[in-house]
């Protein structure tokens, strides 16, 4: 299971390679939430999203003799990014199982980083299923999205930067708003927190109606999503919380919050306007909650990863209207 010494050690692995995002904050933006609001840059990672740190960690501890022979993923975009960039640094092949509705930006995108594109429909097919055949057929090593140890430990360096951030800027107590699909870099981001800024909470952020994770917490097990597909926060829609993460969440994560697709927009418009970053809707949730659910946070300080920035120019030009 994942620990602060797998995290500590993927971190030294990351050195030289991730980029130490920074922690960004606007008068503007504290006016709106009541609050200081700090966030964490995750959208200028590497590929776009943080997603880079859990495939390198990943990739990067497999044995030279299992890594030649490749890696598989799948996900929507950001991981299937993160995957093929950490694959093609070290010079091996990546297959990448993707819906057929991910945003074409991010399909295009993982081709243009070498990875070969497998697309499959969410609603009718099981990702993990192609996953798990295609990864026997051809013996590559299957790098799971949340659900594996190494991966969670990459996305935990995240939560490292932002305990040492953090206590430069005097925040020592405050709920960390993590975007939230399956939870693997909330849990990795909670690990490191209870580790190193046990006065920090990581919180889970997701839209409505793909709100799994909060009532999972809530209710004290993990619940399935009623629909598959259906928001524009595409990066952080799954279907239930993962075995290894949830578990995690529930011994150090605080409630969960939840925000709808037009928070998440007007979420990108003000992160572009004040902090003149650019988000995609997945990776604007926590920042939404930071703003809009003011009255279901504590303290005089809160701390919002923006976890991504890959949206097609069509839908982020939708949410700059707004402003």
């Amino acid at each position: 299971m994942t620990d602060i010494a797998m995290i500590e050690a993927a971190a030294a692995r990351l050195a030289g390679r991730v980029r130490r995002t920074p922690l960004l904050s606007s008068p503007f933006l504290d006016r709106i939430a009541g609050r200081r609001v700090l966030v964490k840059a995750e959208c200028l990672q590497h590929t776009g999203s943080f997603k880079f740190r859990g495939a390198w960690s990943a990739v990067s501890a497999l044995t030279p003799e299992v890594r030649a022979r490749g890696v598989l993923a799948y996900s929507s975009g950001n991981h299937a990014q993160g995957v093929a960039w950490a694959a093609a640094l070290h010079g091996v092949p990546a297959v990448i199982i993707m819906p057929a509705d991910a945003p074409a930006v991010k399909i295009d995108n993982t081709r243009a980083l070498g990875a070969e594109v497998v697309l499959y429909d969410r609603a009718t097919e099981s990702r993990e299923a192609i996953g798990t055949a295609i990864a026997a057929d051809r013996g590559l090593t299957l790098i799971r999205p949340y659900d594996q140890p190494q991966v969670i430990a990459g996305q935990g360096t995240t939560g490292l930067e932002i305990a040492e951030q953090a206590a430069d800027q005097c925040v020592t107590r405050a709920d960390v708003l993590v975007c939230c699909g399956g939870g693997g870099l909330t849990a990795g981001i909670a690990l490191a927190l209870a580790a190193r800024a046990p006065g920090l909470r990581a919180r889970p952020a997701e839209p409505a109606g793909f709100d799994d994770t909060a009532r999972s917490l809530a209710a004290g097990q993990r619940l399935r999503n009623a629909a598959a597909a259906g928001s524009i926060c595409d990066a952080i829609v799954t279907p239930e919380p993962g075995e290894i993460t949830f578990p995690i969440l529930q011994q150090l994560a605080g409630p969960g919050l939840v925000v709808t697709d037009d928070e998440a927009m007007e979420a990108m418009a003000l992160a572009f306007a004040r902090l003149r970053i650019v988000l995609e809707p997945g990776g604007a949730v926590a920042l939404a909650a930071a703003l809009f659910r003011p009255d279901q946070i504590a303290g005089d300080a809160v701390v919002a990863v923006a976890s991504g920035g890959n949206v097609d120019a069509a839908l982020f030009a939708r949410a700059l209207a707004r402003a």
